[in-house]
């Protein structure tokens, strides 16, 4: 069989006509996925700046969100070289309906707004981070061995920082499960919120059939055995039922949001679209 090379970005990688417009595309909307994704979870994030309990957490917390925004802009870079558009613009001027993020990394930390009294729920934030985090690192293992170079690539150099990414937040969710009864309760019902949202964490949307048809990642069903192995320790650790993922009745992936991921959009391109002939 003849040996079958995919489009790559930057010098060195080799390109082959053979490549049909059905996989490009299939390469492009799972970039989405991934892109817009990290990039809103990292907003979120960031909407902890200076909030967090302590100082160090203050740090940590804020290293991870740049991590994670750095990984958003791994995928729009992608993107753009396969012809979507900027990267920046990608990321800061699409409107919702274009939007593939999962219905989780949209919702906001809690009432009221960062620089307006806000009113945040730390167990919230822990419970969301762990279980965004764990489901990035079951995708990101699936994407080591993804038919598309360049995706197999960036899984390999996102893998190294998720791995203390996954550390931190399994050790926030540990802690504060076992602590006090108090604590407990707080974090099992944020936890039961945090899952009421995670129905497409784990999907792919309308073009789920195409997008394994062309191998470039596993089927939603072997991700979510990978999940499953990858949380199944703690939840026996803290002695909570692992929970189980709504069937999605929005699902992000097919451009279905609420009006929170509107507010967010509008805050986060603020200062992008006051100069959009500028270099940022």
């Amino acid at each position: 069989m003849k040996k079958r090379f995919y489009p790559g970005v930057g010098e060195g990688r080799k390109m082959n006509n053979e490549v049909t417009p059905e996989y490009k595309k299939a390469v492009i909307t799972l970039l989405y996925q991934l892109a817009d994704d990290d990039y809103l979870f990292s907003y979120r994030g960031s909407e902890w700046l200076g909030l967090a309990p302590h100082i160090e957490e203050d740090v940590a917390f804020s290293s991870i969100t740049q991590d994670t925004m750095g990984h958003a802009k791994l995928y729009y870079t992608l993107l753009e070289e396969l012809g979507e558009g900027i990267a920046d613009s990608l990321a800061q001027l699409r409107p919702k309906e274009d939007r593939c993020n999962s219905l989780l990394v949209e919702r906001p930390n809690g009432e009221g707004y960062y620089k307006e009294a806000p009113n945040y729920d730390w167990g919230y934030a822990v419970a969301r981070n762990f279980v965004y985090t764990t489901a990035k690192k079951a995708k990101i293992d699936a994407l080591k061995a993804s038919s598309y170079a360049p995706i197999r690539e960036v899984a390999v150099k996102i893998s190294t920082e998720l791995y203390y990414h996954k550390m931190h937040w399994t050790t926030w969710f540990t802690q504060l499960c076992s602590a006090t009864e108090e604590s407990r309760s707080r974090m099992l019902a944020a936890l039961q919120e945090v899952i009421k949202d995670a129905g497409d964490l784990l999907s792919f949307g309308k073009t789920a059939t195409h997008i394994t048809a062309c191998e470039l990642i596993e089927s939603e069903a072997a991700i979510k055995e990978r999940w499953l192995a990858i949380v199944t320790p703690t939840f026996e650790a803290v002695e909570i039922a692992i929970p189980l993922l709504p069937e999605s009745i929005i699902n992000g992936r097919n451009g279905q949001h609420t009006d929170d991921l509107t507010s967010a959009i509008e805050t986060m391109s603020e200062v992008y679209r006051s100069d959009l002939a500028a270099s940022w």
